[in-house]
């Protein structure tokens, strides 16, 4: 009987260490920094009213490494990085809205889904937006990662 107990406990544990999640992925990109995000956005402030609709997109300077984008697709809220995670920080790499995606202003822009996060052109680059986690309550979006 013990030594059933042992299996388990051995199976148990083997089982609990090969499925706890890994971020080591989201914070090897050598272009974003691993800063601490904590942003609270009130949807009745005229500065946050575009995302009371579906499709809109709103910038927020002063948070993450370039600022955030908040973006509501209508069915949720995704909040992704503003910097470009493909290219060394520059004034040019903050990204800018274009709709649904979002472009830096660099000679030879990079194009971003805001949507799903991936470059709408994958030649060449090798990281997604860095994207936070939203949660949403009585019209307040919490912002974190």
């Amino acid at each position: 009987m013990q030594k059933c107990f042992y299996y388990l406990l051995i199976i148990s544990v083997l089982f609990g260490i090969s499925s706890c999640s890994d971020d080591d992925n989201v914070f090897n990109n050598p272009f974003l920094a691993n800063v601490s995000v904590n942003f609270t956005a009130n949807l009745s402030l005229p500065q946050y009213n575009q995302l009371n609709f579906p499709g809109n997109a709103v910038y927020q300077a002063n948070v993450g490494n370039a600022g955030i984008i908040i973006v509501n697709t209508g069915s949720q809220f995704l909040a992704w990085d503003a910097a470009d995670p493909n290219l060394p920080p520059e004034p040019c790499t903050t990204l800018q809205i274009d709709g649904l995606e979002a472009v830096s202003n660099c000679p030879d822009p990079n194009r971003y889904s805001l949507v799903t996060g991936q470059p709408t052109d994958t030649e060449g680059l090798e990281y997604t937006l860095l994207n936070y986690r939203v949660s949403e309550g009585n019209g307040v979006l919490q912002i974190t990662n």
